[in-house]
């Protein structure tokens, strides 16, 4: 029988997933930059990028509290989502139809990453780990606050520039 396993056991398995996850991020942000025509987005995505670095040091806090060294657990779900983010760049020419698909690639990734950070605040919360509480919180709203960013791009400038494209 596996050894007994406990809420910050899950936690910490978690929180390998994301800080994975947000390193293979910074990687993919500037090619997503690079292949977005719109100024807009490009600036989005390195912004993002700066924020994602701030991301991955809350995150290395958050370990060095648990008394563990940081470290990350393959994420196949990020990957994925990468690998669709890089198939809408082979398949769609720079352009208003690339950058919405590009928005949408980010969007996906926000939203995994606001699933993953809400449940680690619960488990922090439920575990009694105020810290991680308050480090993950941060970077929950600054998640939240890129997927609105991105809403509002898409909703105001991207989907109907790429509509036009299309017509």
């Amino acid at each position: 029988m596996a050894a007994s396993k406990n809420l910050t056991d899950l936690l910490l398995v978690f929180m390998q997933d994301i800080y994975y996850a947000e390193r293979q991020i910074t990687k993919a942000l500037p090619k997503m930059a690079k292949a977005a025509q719109s100024e807009n987005l490009k600036q989005a995505f390195l912004h993002h990028r700066e924020e994602t670095q701030g991301q991955i040091e809350r995150l290395q806090k958050a370990f060095e509290v648990l008394g563990k060294r940081a470290r990350g657990q393959t994420c196949e779900a990020i990957n994925g989502l990468i690998e669709e983010t890089e198939e809408v760049i082979e398949e769609f020419p720079e352009g208003s139809v690339r950058d919405a698909g590009l928005a949408a690639c980010a969007q996906a990734v926000e939203h995994y990453e606001m699933a993953r950070y809400g449940t680690v605040v619960a488990w922090a919360k439920a575990a009694g780990q105020q810290e991680i509480v308050k480090l993950m919180e941060e970077t929950l709203a600054e998640e939240k606050k890129a997927d609105q960013l991105l809403n509002q791009l898409s909703n105001k400038e991207l989907n109907q520039s790429a509509a036009k494209q299309a017509a």
